[in-house]
């Protein structure tokens, strides 16, 4: 029985190219600036998000860290959505770390609102300072939804009067720019810092890339230094890296049809609460009607038949479906085939059954 993986588009699996690309690639000692695979990833990377440089890095936990603490002191206070992934997901690392505190806002949409941010913005005097305020885009939590150019530019011109430098967590900035329509570097102009990911939808085996101003990511290297971050012959990774960089991002379209194709899909299955219209990118967000059946329970069930999707934020009802490399359009047919079984063999609900 063949597994349909939907948990997460991290389990993606690298392609031939990138296997070959890593076999040959050239390597240096990434801690000296001399491994030239990696130096090549940081100056491409930089230019497609049209920043000065950048700085490669493990993960996007860290990435987010580097881009956080070179732009806070100990005692600040961050800006955040009460939703967002460096707040829900990601342990607390940048506040515990870091010695600054978060300073939550609400966050339902993907976006939080202007008034909301400018509210929350301390006055100078016997009040922490309020230096960064962090986006996402796209938003994992909110479902894989999308901010666009001019919601981004609003946001960061605000914090920017106001003497906020930004840092946009944008783990999946290409979703972002293909369900836009618009370039990467757009979305990425107003703000100071952006962290995207290579091990997402691009579909690299790891890493993930802060890109910023010379100053600033100078300063995040001696940040990924302090966190144990610094590699050595790293171009062995990089080099996949490059290859997803140049190779994945225009296939991206081809999960958001899948991911749209499963949305009208469970939409059309009894028991399933989903708005189809709200999916946009690659994450499917969805809950099951409790009456039908228990959302653990239900996750089981699937993954018994071979479907595995995940639960957002611990036991919270809101189930997560996300489409990525490796994924295709019977395999959707597959998951909804699955799910309608599911639930075709719980108890239906008593007004149902009448």
């Amino acid at each position: 029985m063949k597994t349909i993986e939907l948990r997460s588009d991290t389990f993606t699996l690298p392609t031939p190219a990138m296997r070959r690309a890593m076999a040959e690639a050239e390597v240096g000692d990434d801690q000296y600036g001399e491994d030239p695979t990696v130096n090549r990833l940081e100056r491409r990377s930089a230019e497609i998000v049209g920043k000065e440089a950048a700085v490669y890095v493990a993960s996007g936990m860290l990435g987010n860290l580097c881009g956080v603490l070179s732009q806070t002191e100990r005692g600040d206070e961050v800006i955040l959505g009460d939703l967002a992934h460096i707040y829900q997901n990601e342990m607390g690392a940048s506040f515990v770390l870091g010695s600054i505190q978060p300073r939550i806002i609400p966050n339902r949409a993907g976006m939080p609102s202007l008034a909301d941010i400018e509210a929350a913005i301390r006055p100078a005097g016997m009040y922490p300072r309020t230096s960064l305020l962090c986006l996402e885009n796209t938003h994992n939590n909110c479902g894989g939804s999308v901010i666009t150019v001019d919601e981004t530019t609003a946001a960061a011109d605000l914090a920017h009067r106001r003497g906020l430098r930004v840092h946009l967590d944008g783990a999946r900035i290409f979703n972002a720019a293909v369900a836009l329509g618009v370039d990467a570097r757009e979305l990425c102009a107003s703000v100071d810092t952006v962290q995207f990911c290579f091990s997402k939808g691009l579909a690299a085996p790891v890493g993930s890339i802060l890109c910023g101003s010379v100053e600033t990511v100078a300063k995040a290297r001696r940040v990924r230094k302090l966190l144990g971050g610094a590699m050595r012959q790293a171009g062995v990774i990089a080099a996949a890296a490059l290859v997803a960089l140049e190779e994945m991002r225009d296939r991206l379209g081809e999960d958001h049809r899948n991911a749209k194709a499963l949305a009208k899909g469970l939409a059309e299955i009894r028991g399933v609460r989903i708005d189809a219209d709200r999916v946009v990118t690659n994450i499917v967000s969805f809950e099951v009607d409790p009456a039908w059946m228990d959302a653990g329970a239900f996750v089981k069930a699937c993954a018994e038949q071979g479907l595995r999707i995940s639960r957002y934020l611990g036991n919270s009802p809101r189930l997560r479906a996300v489409t990525h490399y490796g994924v295709e359009a019977k395999d959707i047919d597959d998951a909804l085939a699955i799910v309608a079984s599911v639930l075709s063999q719980a108890r239906a609900p008593v007004a149902a059954a009448d």
